[in-house]
């Protein structure tokens, strides 16, 4: 294969291709002196090499090495260092575990029975009922793949295949409050600034000195001549002084022109909040991208969640204008290119996050200093998030405990002590979700971003108690919204179709009813229950107050209507309508609810029960009607 490059391939050209056959290496590896080992290389590009021949039971290792190899081989799904080396730990767990049961353990898969992987799964759970769901659902999925599968008993499989639940978590951890949030980001935020000018003034005192070391003052000259050797070998020379004397000073003089470690809580603490993204993707922000004609920056990044082959993701984040760039995801990520870069040009990582870290007890020092900080594992350097925020000159405080109520002649409560907030990953990032969501208006297509709908409603806004107020202050503005449009439809109605109702509290009788307005006759009739129509009576049912002609309308629209005729005797028909009308409200959406039954609603509820005393209303509630009648009003194909 030797034509390369743009044009090497064109029609009638196929692609050169390389000669011979390929041959993949085997999953499986034999080893000179016994044993099987199964080569890792996962999605993230780290590597690790998995020995059989430490666990006990050689007549398993065959067979597991194969089915462990498909689990994390290039089809499998544990394509991540941390998931493979879970699973590993759970089939060692499971293989000693065997191994010491009894004088005759399986020697073989063909060999394991229901009551073996019975005890190793209570035995594991009889701590913690989780840890024996999860060594479970790790071996089953080694145990099933490959041939050991068609080895086990029958009693086995279906033990192994049965449903496990998960963690019984009603969401993920919840978010800030807005005051703790913003004094949260404000802190990181001035941390940062600190930082960029600490870097910046050494990097000036560097090319000045260069330039023209006389013109260098001259308390500054000796730092300066130190800090320009280091800025062309990268290496931080030795202080003098015992340990605990010379550590902080060399930390301090690498800060001069480097990051370090305790640089990195306030820089990833708000790169999390202006992007939003989880702590393990930030950790493995590539410093490879490409800037936008000036405006935003363009890179890939990781999300493991995804799934296998589902981890890469292109985002354009802004930059926005340089006194902004502590504020806007692509400014930030441009600035801590600058802040890493030399320590990235010594260790040449593919990485974002390279700092330099005092190795001087480990005997190395110069340029293996410099390292990238999640290169090699995403746990492996403890960021200490909340000791950043507890031990900063100003503390980031959580909100004070809610005091409890007061009675009176009781002493005031003492003001509770501080807090200092507890910072992590997952809680700034439902922060992040739950605000982004609120700005807009609570639409969860358009609200998320780095993760799918359910996932962003389940682990990081259904629980979360800034969101839970915030839904309960949009659903009571809604309901209320909802309510006065009702209300006003219906005196809209009743404008146009008679302006009143006719609602005569107290006891039915004619001469009542003649005071309220009907002639004689009109008011036995009522009395008598000649009037009545499903919920109401209709005082003249030949001429509509809108049409003139014989009323043709839903008996819904009763209520609308200036012929309409409430009395006590309708009090158990219509609370039994009432009723109705809520069981309705379970079945069809709040919209279509509103539209069909609103006006009708705000009638009964605002305008004829209201003229009404609580003892009538209790006494009709003894005999409300249970059969709603809604049937007459609606056709049966369109009930809800």
């Amino acid at each position: 294969m030797t034509r390369t490059g743009r044009g090497s391939t064109r029609y009638g050209r196929p692609t050169a291709q390389p000669t011979g056959d390929y041959e993949p290496p085997p999953a499986v590896q034999r080893q000179a002196g016994g044993g099987v080992t199964v080569a890792f290389h996962g999605d993230d590009d780290r590597r690790h090499e998995f020995a059989f021949g430490r666990l006990p039971l050689p007549g398993w290792h065959e067979l597991l090495a194969s089915a462990f190899a498909e689990r994390v081989g290039p089809e499998g799904t544990l394509r991540t260092l941390t998931s493979a080396r879970n699973a590993w730990m759970a089939l060692g767990r499971l293989m000693r575990f065997l191994h010491g049961q009894r004088p005759s353990p399986p020697f073989t898969p063909d060999g394991l029975t229901l009551a073996d992987i019975k005890a190793f799964y209570w035995h594991r759970a009889a701590g913690n009922v989780y840890l024996g769901h999860a060594d479970l659902r790790d071996v089953r999925g080694i145990l099933l793949a490959g041939q050991i599968g068609h080895l086990l008993d029958t009693g086995v499989v279906d033990f192994l295949q049965q449903r496990l639940p998960g963690r019984n978590h009603l969401g993920g951890e919840p978010g800030y409050s807005n005051g703790e949030l913003t004094r949260l980001v404000s802190a990181a935020r001035a941390d940062v600034a600190a930082i960029r000018d600490r870097i910046k003034a050494g990097e000036d005192l560097v090319a000045r000195y260069k330039q023209d070391p006389d013109a260098v003052a001259a308390a500054d000259r000796e730092l300066a001549a130190a800090l320009a050797i280091m800025s062309d070998t990268g290496a931080v020379p030795d202080m003098l002084g015992w340990g605990a004397v010379m550590l902080p000073k060399r930390i301090n003089l690498a800060s001069h022109l480097f990051l370090t470690f305790r640089d990195l809580a306030p820089l990833m603490v708000l790169l999390a909040a202006v992007t939003g993204r989880n702590g393990e993707t930030l950790k493995e922000l590539p410093a490879a991208h490409s800037v936008l004609d000036g405006r935003a920056v363009e890179l890939e990044v990781i999300k493991r969640r995804r799934g296998p082959r589902k981890w890469f993701e292109k985002v354009t984040w802004e930059i926005g204008p340089p006194s902004r760039e502590l504020h806007t995801p692509g400014g930030i990520y441009l600035l801590l290119l600058t802040l890493t870069a030399r320590s990235r040009a010594v260790c040449g990582s593919p990485h974002l996050f390279c700092v330099w870290g005092n190795r001087h007890r480990d005997g190395e020092r110069g340029t293996p200093e410099h390292s990238a900080v999640f290169s090699a594992t995403l746990h492996g350097r403890d960021l200490a998030l909340s000791k950043w925020a507890a031990e900063r000159h100003d503390p980031v405080l959580a909100d004070p405990a809610p005091t409890p109520a007061r009675r009176e002649g009781d002493e005031p409560a003492a003001e509770p002590d501080p807090v200092a907030l507890k910072v992590s990953f997952n809680r700034i990032k439902t922060s992040v979700d739950v605000r982004r969501t609120k700005q807009l208006g609570g639409h969860l297509p358009s609200a998320a971003r780095s993760n799918t709908m359910p996932v962003l409603f389940n682990s990081y806004l259904r629980s979360d108690p800034t969101m839970l107020d915030w839904a309960h202050e949009v659903m009571a503005d809604a309901v209320s919204e909802a309510e006065r449009a009702a209300l006003d439809a219906h005196e809209r109605a009743l404008t146009a179709a008679g302006g009143a109702l006719l609602v005569v509290a107290g006891p039915t009788e004619a001469d009542r009813l003649e005071q309220a307005g009907l002639d004689p006759e009109t008011a036995r009739q009522a009395v008598d229950g000649q009037l009545d129509t499903a919920w109401t009576g209709c005082v003249d049912h030949d001429h509509h107050p809108a049409t003139g002609s014989t009323c043709s309308s839903s008996f819904l629209d009763c209520f609308h209507c200036g012929n309409c005729l409430v009395t006590a005797d309708h009090l158990p028909r219509l609370l039994g309508l009432l009723d109705a009308l809520n069981t309705c409200r379970l079945r069809i959406s709040e919209t279509d609810w509103w539209n069909r039954y609103g006006p009708t609603w705000a009638a009964i509820t605002r305008d004829i029960l209201a003229k009404f005393s609580p003892q009538e209303l209790e006494q009709a509630g003894h005999r409300k009607s249970a059969d709603a009648l809604l049937d007459l009003v609606e056709a049966p194909w369109e009930q809800p």
